[in-house]
């Protein structure tokens, strides 16, 4: 396989571990470029979910590769055959990069229904069984810019045994090697990278094997799945990826599955994660919340170390709930809990408050309106609710991963980290 022109190309090293970068030569032409840490753009069958091209463009910050999912466009390929030009052309995507994944990350799936030689995906319409032959007619049908190879990753729960671990490893590798072969053999897919999948559940000798193997393939960059939040311990989670980053080559990049809370995403950047996928803006939205976390480590002292009041009330909330720990965690198992990163706009609470979401912010909702219009349209059941919480919820989200890399190079990632989680500079909180 021919040498692909994505490039990670690395400013500094935070740490041992924390990596600021940018990543060139994405696209079929080369000329698009992302920043790392970064996320990509979340979507639905190349939408964004609750808002159109237009109003998706009006954010200033997005980045530029858009991710699409298998589950959500294989029952779809007879269409996208008779169209011939590509999902990209197909949904009038525009200067942008498109990644193709297998599974939607803000949506839980069946498991149980991998076989040695297929994996499954669960469409509108039901299971999608996945031979490699099929998962690549359907990467040649959409024409991706880059795609995760098929993976066996239904190892993640915790009561699985290491011989299906072992098992999840060797399928994948072998699902990998057939990827990267009928690859080679495909002019449709020429120029298209392809990322290596690590695997291994929660025993680190069988994420480290597989880290080691991936490496050895002509990969363009590593996806690390099965470690999605509420699948295990986050201090094990940790441990296990910077064993598995160790293994990998400081030229290519990290790409995490399945995580995006806030103090998850930094403790996974510590361990060496470079790129994430932005669903959690999404599941805020749905739960009607809005995101008010602070990241602003600007050396003012009427702004540093202050967390919005949003975010202190919503801490009295969860912990007098017990559904929330202070620093974000969440219920395991359950990612429709509420975290306190957000609050929650369909509380009696705002109905007459006409603050904005988050003081200072510039998205068109915060400019325009206010927390209880908000209130009345989510509680009147307006579709415009979600429109409006989507837009602030993306704009906050991506321009906290520019606080991270700005962090990153400013050696201020304790700060941010401390913003991030609510707890205030002793300095500051003795000046206050």
């Amino acid at each position: 396989m021919a040498a692909g022109r994505m490039k990670l190309e690395l400013f500094r090293v935070v740490q041992g571990t924390g990596r600021l970068g940018v990543l060139t030569g994405l696209g079929r032409t080369g000329q698009h470029s992302l920043e790392v840490p970064g996320c990509l753009l979340y979507s639905h069958c190349g939408t964004v979910p609750h808002l159109t091209q237009d109003t998706l463009h009006t954010l200033s910050t997005l980045p530029s590769v858009t991710q699409i999912t298998l589950s959500n466009i294989a029952e779809h390929q007879e269409v996208l055959e008779a169209f011939k030009d590509g999902f990209k052309k197909f949904s009038g995507l525009h200067d942008t990069v498109l990644y193709c994944s297998l599974h939607d990350p803000a949506t839980s799936f069946p498991t149980g229904h991998t076989t040695y030689k297929t994996v499954s995906v669960w469409g509108s319409g039901g299971r999608i069984e996945l031979t490699v032959e099929k998962f690549m007619d359907l990467q040649k049908t959409i024409q991706p810019d880059w795609y995760q190879s098929m993976a066996d990753g239904e190892t993640w729960q915790t009561n699985t045994s290491r011989k299906r671990v072992r098992k999840s490893v060797d399928r994948t590798l072998a699902h990998l090697d057939e990827c990267l072969l009928l690859h080679q053999k495909s002019q449709e897919l020429e120029g298209v990278e392809i990322f290596g999948v690590v695997e291994g559940g929660d025993i680190q000798e069988e994420r480290v094997r597989s880290a080691r193997e991936t490496a050895k393939r002509p990969v363009a960059g590593f996806c690390l799945d099965g470690l999605q939040t509420g699948s295990m311990d986050k201090a094990l989670r940790t441990q296990l990826i910077s064993a598995v980053t160790k293994e990998l080559p400081d030229d290519k990049p990290r790409l995490l599955q399945g995580v995006g809370q806030p103090d998850e995403v930094l403790a996974c950047v510590e361990a060496g994660v470079d790129l994430f996928e932005s669903f959690f803006p999404f599941q805020v939205t749905e739960r009607g919340c809005a995101l008010c976390f602070s990241f602003d480590i600007s050396p003012d002292p009427e702004r540093a170390g202050r967390a919005p009041p949003a975010v202190l009330e919503l801490h009295k909330e969860t912990d007098a709930a017990g559904e929330t720990q202070q620093n974000g965690d969440h219920i395991i198992d359950d990612q429709t809990q509420m975290t306190s990163f957000e609050i929650n706009l369909k509380d009696k609470r705002y109905q007459d408050d006409f603050r904005p979401l988050v003081e200072g912010c510039g998205c068109y909702c915060c400019k325009n309106h206010q927390r209880a219009y908000l209130h009345h349209l989510l509680v009147t059941n307006e579709l415009l609710a979600g429109v409006l919480l989507m837009i602030h919820n993306t704009a906050h989200y991506h321009g906290f991963f520019g606080a991270l890399r700005g962090a990153l190079a400013n050696d201020k990632l304790d700060l941010l980290k401390r913003r991030v989680l609510g707890e205030r500079d002793e300095q500051i909180k003795t000046k206050l």
